[in-house]
């Protein structure tokens, strides 16, 4: 009975699946009973469309791949669209090494911060300084319990005004401690981050924005950055008023499933979806499952625009690539070694962050 369910017949499997399973990451069987590390299994990447190719191509030659629009517009930058998806741009290297790292530090420092939301918060409640946590060593402790001894090793306080209230703890006043309290580590918290959401609070359990959420409007330099970034997909004389974003973090073997994000008012209003980190491959569908998808790579610095008939597209990023000859990271790196923030570092070696910035109404 249960052999029947894991056939290899992809014929039940609708397009997108299909796409999303050839990409998707998975290991060498052989590597089960091996000490030796899991290695990925190989994968066709020869119908993946590579816009850093493709901007070389056009600069040394002027050749563009069948389908590939350039669009002159006021960025004095690439912008390429295609022309299956309209209302889709994508613009290649469009932050500098200095931006993306700055875009890094924010998204781990800053945006989990209240009052913004993040996934952690329906267990834990509202968490402070996570990062800052994580790379102190501490200890999250429900502080029900909770032994007067640690109570003078206590960090940032983390609450939950429904259910919880918890607090950091120094690493080794925990151990010692002989505590019968639940606990989680700040490091497994900050490798289990996998959203937050600035400016306007999405809901997720209502999948709706809720404006009488406690918020925080989307800081400046986010919002100008969105504003210039969106104007080639912006019908003249508009311009884009960004009021919320939702920041997406990847680790290893993480992936996005084939959605759409369709609870904006305005469809019109461009998606600003930008890549930090670990390339990716990023799939672009069409306005049902069955439409065959066309795959990308994403690489830290990409930006992408979806408006108009592209917010119909189903889309979704199947895979990360972490191991070095395929993150394509070392300008960031060799940024952050010389900044000394090594912390940093670690984090975005086998990481992706991607801030997608929209407007509601």
């Amino acid at each position: 009975m249960y052999g029947s369910a894991r056939v290899s017949d992809d014929s039940d499997r609708t397009a997108f699946r299909k796409a999303e399973k050839k990409y998707k990451l998975y290991y060498d069987d052989t590597s089960k009973s091996s000490k030796k590390k899991k290695q990925p299994k190989r994968v066709d990447l020869s119908e993946v469309l590579d816009f850093k190719s493709i901007l070389k191509s056009q600069v040394e030659n002027g050749d563009l791949l069948p389908g590939i629009i350039p669009l002159q517009s006021d960025l004095h930058r690439p912008v390429f669209c295609l022309e299956s998806r309209p209302g889709f741009f994508f613009i290649p290297e469009a932050l500098s090494v200095e931006e993306q790292c700055q875009w890094i530090r924010e998204s781990l420092n800053n945006f989990p911060q209240p009052p913004n939301r993040t996934n952690h918060n329906a267990f834990y409640g509202h968490i402070h300084d996570l990062f800052i946590a994580a790379n102190e060593n501490k200890v999250l402790v429900e502080e029900a319990g909770v032994p007067t001894s640690l109570e003078s090793n206590s960090g940032p306080s983390v609450s939950n005004d429904d259910v919880h209230r918890w607090k950091f703890y120094g690493e080794h006043s925990v151990s010692s401690g002989g505590n019968p309290c639940k606990s989680v580590s700040a490091a497994v918290l900050l490798r289990k981050l996998r959203w937050s959401t600035l400016g306007l609070q999405f809901d997720w359990s209502k999948r709706n924005y809720d404006v009488s959420l406690p918020h925080n409007k989307i800081p400046v330099a986010l919002c100008q950055l969105a504003k210039r970034m969106a104007e080639p997909a912006m019908l003249e004389g508009e311009q884009f008023q960004p009021e919320a974003a939702i920041v997406n973090y990847f680790g290893i073997g993480d992936s996005l499933g084939g959605h759409l994000d369709d609870m904006e008012a305005d469809w019109s209003k461009p998606i600003v979806s930008m890549s930090l980190g670990c390339k990716a491959i990023f799939l672009l569908g069409g306005k049902s499952r069955e439409d065959p998808p066309l795959a990308m790579f994403l690489r830290s610095g990409d930006i992408v625009l979806m408006a108009g008939e592209a917010r119909e597209c189903f889309h979704g990023v199947p895979r990360i690539f972490t191991d070095k000859e395929h993150a394509e990271i070392t300008p960031i790196e060799l940024q952050f070694s010389h900044e000394d923030d090594h912390c940093y570092l670690e984090y975005i070696r086998t990481s992706r962050i991607n801030i997608n910035i929209r407007q509601v109404f």
